[in-house]
């Protein structure tokens, strides 16, 4: 099979850098990024380490640059590197859980987040039968995923044989029957994704997954491949199935994720800077899981480092990937909408943002407004003197962090688009299947919802399907003043939703998530008598104890006792500080965005915890809220403390 143009630099770039020609480092540097990134992305498939273990075969390769004798053979040896970096953070992690119960707890539980399957699905808009390859690769072993890397990108044409059969240190012979092997199983993977996604499913199989929660592994794949196997209508899924070869010729690589910034990678070998992990994968204390804000291999640059070259392909390829979003508008932000404006309701109730209704987990329900509101604020009662002047300010340059975890809640507004992009947030929401007069950033994606009852129409599900690979089930099905359902009628409703495809989160309740025999606590169990598929459990927070430690303990039980009944992992899609108890009641500005930098550490610590989101972008410039921006350019107090939240 013919290659197409590769990426990567050449030989001549390659000995200049060896040279010390400072400019032909830096674009060596970024040039291999890419490469690097989708050989450990997809072998780790996304997991948390996957930054740290990019930087660190980036730095072993500048290292060892004055090593390498022939710069023909660059990639060769850098995709060894890359293979053996993989391998040591696989050894380190095998470790860890040998050591830890509670560690094995936390890394078992998958992270959509980072799910590098998901990432390919969502970036490169693939057809049918490509998404089901990378699908399937969720259910295959790591050994066969770090297979599945090399020869994934060369069947794209970004390697060659004899780079994949240097990699894995084997001869040409022994690699022939290990890939062989592999693609037996991403075949037989192919047809149980296939199998999973019919519509009806075959009741053998629907009977074979009783109690499965919808999470691919090995114990799961035994199981379910023995009754595909061996059931004349899953085989049948097999036909028109095409060679994986065919489907995988061709495709980009993904492009690179704007956190990974080849600058760092140089700033770590200035003097006086340090890699964080130079140790490799061993360095890390076993056992141990840092949180996010402490991860190693990302020290702090003070000025760029790049050259202008260098930069240029880094900006290339996040274009690319913004390009590439299904049902995303451009990087550029749309015109912005009049002040306060809300578009007006659809069939899929979901235009426009809801109430935010909730209380502290100790705290009864409270009555909330019948309507949301017209404007991106809650509606005021009365509140301290104090807190009538939310201080507010332009965005200081500089001073927004980026996360794939943060993300906001976010409404149409004048400079929505504008503020999206500046408040630093990896993900948003817009409590519908679309976001319109929304312009997503290339750092950011979106995550579609299902609102209600009316949401549940085969137009809004096509839409969510477009959208990306999650989806957020009902909107606070426990009020009135919301979706308001039964959990018997949530749950009829369920299978559609769980036949969109997507990695599927739970219903949003307002409050009371950990009680047994409340609302999301009868759902759950209702789903798991029928086999219904639920990922994760989707929560709301509100607190009305406006003092920080407290209400960062307050929020942060809330999160553990909701872990501990159902073992899923979470996403905190509502959370703020407001006082329902008796109307709606706000901190002073300062307050706010003092429990914004306690509550983000403190959820950056909880490794159940995969994503959380700020109620709301949008904040009201003639009183109190909880919102971060005032319009496209000026953050609250609150907003600059989340720009600065890891």
């Amino acid at each position: 099979m013919p290659n197409t143009g590769r990426s990567g630099p050449d030989a001549g770039t390659v000995a200049a850098a060896r040279a010390g020609d400072r400019q032909a480092l830096e674009e060596l540097v970024a040039r291999s990024l890419p490469l690097v990134y989708n050989i450990v992305g997809r072998a780790l498939n996304g997991h948390a380490d996957t930054d740290d273990v990019v930087q660190e075969t980036l730095l072993r390769m500048v290292r060892g640059l004055s090593e390498l004798r022939d710069p023909a053979a660059f990639r060769s040896w850098l995709v060894a590197i890359a293979v053996r970096q993989v391998r040591n953070r696989q050894q380190d992690r095998a470790a860890a859980l040998d050591r830890s119960a509670r560690i094995e707890e936390a890394e078992a539980i998958p992270d959509p987040a980072l799910d590098f399957a998901g990432l390919t699905i969502l970036r490169l808009g693939l057809t049918e039968q490509r998404r089901e390859i990378a699908e399937a690769t969720r259910w295959l072993d790591p050994d066969d995923r770090e297979l599945l890397a090399l020869w994934w990108l060369k069947e794209t044409g970004e390697l060659e044989q004899a780079d994949l059969v240097a990699a894995l240190g084997l001869s040409s012979g022994h690699a022939a029957v290990r890939t062989g092997r592999m693609k037996k199983q991403l075949d037989l993977a192919r047809l149980l994704v296939r199998a999973l996604a019919a519509d009806p499913r075959c009741p053998g199989l629907a009977t074979a997954t009783t109690g499965w929660d919808g999470t691919p592994g090995p114990l799961w794949r035994k199981r379910l491949a023995r009754h595909v196997r061996d059931c004349a209508r899953c085989t049948g899924e097999r036909n028109g199935l095409l060679p994986a070869e065919r489907l995988l010729y061709g495709l980009p690589l993904l492009a690179v994720p704007p956190s990974l910034d080849p600058a760092r990678i140089l700033a770590a070998l200035a003097p006086g800077g340090h890699s964080g992990s130079s140790g490799g994968a061993q360095g890390r204390g076993a056992g141990h899981r840092r949180p996010r804000s402490a991860r190693a291999g990302k020290p702090v640059l003070t000025k760029p480092v790049l050259g202008g070259a260098a930069l240029v392909l880094v900006a290339a390829a996040v274009l690319v990937g913004a390009e590439l979003v299904p049902g995303q508008d451009a990087v550029p932000a749309a015109a912005p909408a009049p002040s306060g404006a809300v578009a007006p309701p659809t069939a899929a109730e979901a235009a426009a943002p809801p109430e935010p209704d909730g209380a502290s987990p100790s705290a009864p329900p409270t009555p909330s407004p019948s309507a949301p509101p017209a404007s991106p604020s809650v509606p005021s009662a009365s509140v301290p003197p104090s807190a009538t002047a939310a201080a507010s300010a332009p965005v200081a340059q500089g001073a927004v962090v980026a996360s794939a975890r943060k993300g906001v809640g976010v409404w149409s507004f004048a400079g929505a688009s504008q503020a999206l992009a500046a408040s630093g947030a990896g993900w948003y929401y817009t409590w519908g299947t679309q976001h319109p007069g929304i312009s997503t950033p290339a750092s950011a994606s979106f995550v579609p919802m299902i609102w209600g009852a009316s949401s549940v129409t085969d137009a809004a599900l096509a839409q969510a399907r477009a959208n990306g690979p999650y989806l957020l089930g009902f909107n606070e099905p426990d009020m009135a003043a919301q979706s308001n359902l039964t959990v018997d009628r949530a749950l009829e409703l369920w299978p559609q939703l769980m036949r969109a495809g997507q990695t599927l989160g739970s219903p949003a309740v307002a409050y009371g998530a950990d009680t047994p025999g409340g609302w999301l606590d009868r759902f759950m169990a209702g789903a798991d008598a029928k086999g219904y598929r639920v990922d994760f459990i989707t929560l709301h927070w509100y607190g009305g104890d406006f003092r920080t430690p407290q209400a960062v303990q307050q929020l942060t039980s809330y999160l553990e006792a909701v872990h501990r009944r159902y073992r899923k992992p979470i996403w905190l899609t509502e959370y703020a500080l407001i006082d329902f108890s008796g109307g709606t009641r706000f901190p002073s500005a300062e307050q706010q965005a003092a429990f914004v930098t306690a509550s983000t550490e403190a959820l950056d610590a909880l490794p159940y915890l995969q994503r959380y989101a700020w109620f709301g972008l949008g904040a009201d410039p003639a009183g109190p809220s909880s919102g971060l921006f005032t319009d496209g350019t000026t953050a609250t107090a609150a907003g600059r403390a989340y720009q600065a939240a890891r």
